[in-house]
C-alpha cells in the first residue's frame, strides 16, 4: 500500500488562520473502524493541535514517486508531434475526522510502532529501540509531543502513469524514467 511505503503524510487543517499543513508521519491502522485509522504525533509546540477540535474534518496527501514525462520519450511524437510534456506521478488523499490524543499511553505506544517500523526499514546492523534510551530522557521527550489520530472517512487514489498513451509510449517513457534513476515510477507505468 502506498501509505505503508511513503508515511510521511501532509495534513491540511482549516483552522482559525484558514489553511495549513504540517508534514507528518503516520501510521495507518485498517483493523480499526469502517475504513482505519492513521495516528501520528506533533510537538507540543506546534499550534496544530491547538488549532482543531475534536471531529473537525481534515484531509491528509501522501505522496509517493513522480516526474517530469517529457514528449521526446514517446515515440509516436517523432510521428505525428502531437504530443506534449506532463507529469506523472502517484498519490493517495485520505479524508477524515481527527482527534487530539494528549495521553501518554497513546503516544508511547504510537511513538514505540512508529520506531520499530522505520528501525526495520533502516536497515542498520542493530535497530534503535526506545529502551535505548534512559527512561527519564523518553519520558521527558513524550511530554513534548500531542498525538493526533484520525477517522479514515474516504481515501482517494490518483495515479498519472501515462496510461492514457499507446503502450509503445507508456513503456518507452517508463524505460527512460528507469535509465534516469527513477525506478519505482518506472516500475508503476509499466504495470499500468
Amino acid at each position: 500500500m502506498l501509505i505503508d511505503a511513503h508515511p510521511l503524510g501532509a495534513l491540511v487543517i482549516n483552522g482559525p488562520l484558514g489553511l495549513d499543513a504540517n508534514q507528518i508521519p503516520f501510521e495507518f491502522d485498517a483493523s480499526v473502524g469502517a475504513q482505519g485509522y492513521l495516528r501520528g504525533h506533533v510537538a507540543r509546540a506546534n499550534p496544530l493541535w491547538q488549532e482543531v477540535r475534536d471531529g473537525d474534518p481534515v484531509l491528509v496527501i501522501f505522496r509517493a514517486s513522480d516526474a517530469y514525462i517529457s514528449p521526446n520519450w514517446y515515440p509516436s511524437k517523432h510521428e505525428t508531434h502531437r504530443v506534449v510534456p506532463t507529469w506523472n506521478y502517484q498519490v493517495v488523499n485520505v479524508h477524515g475526522r481527527i482527534k487530539v490524543m494528549d495521553d501518554e499511553k497513546f503516544l508511547r505506544g504510537l511513538v514505540g510502532r512508529l520506531t520499530r517500523e522505520h528501525e526495520t526499514k533502516a536497515e542498520s546492523q542493530r535497530a534503535w529501540r526506545m529502551a535505548d534510551a534512559p527512561r527519564d530522557a523518553i519520558d521527558t521527550l513524550l511530554k513534548a509531543i500531542v498525538g493526533i489520530e484520525i477517522e479514515v472517512t474516504q481515501m482517494v487514489g490518483k495515479f498519472k502513469l501515462s496510461q492514457n498513451r499507446e503502450e509503445r509510449d507508456r513503456v518507452n517513457a517508463a524505460e527512460e524514467l528507469g535509465r534516469r534513476g527513477q525506478q519505482t515510477l518506472s516500475e508503476a507505468m509499466l504495470k499500468a
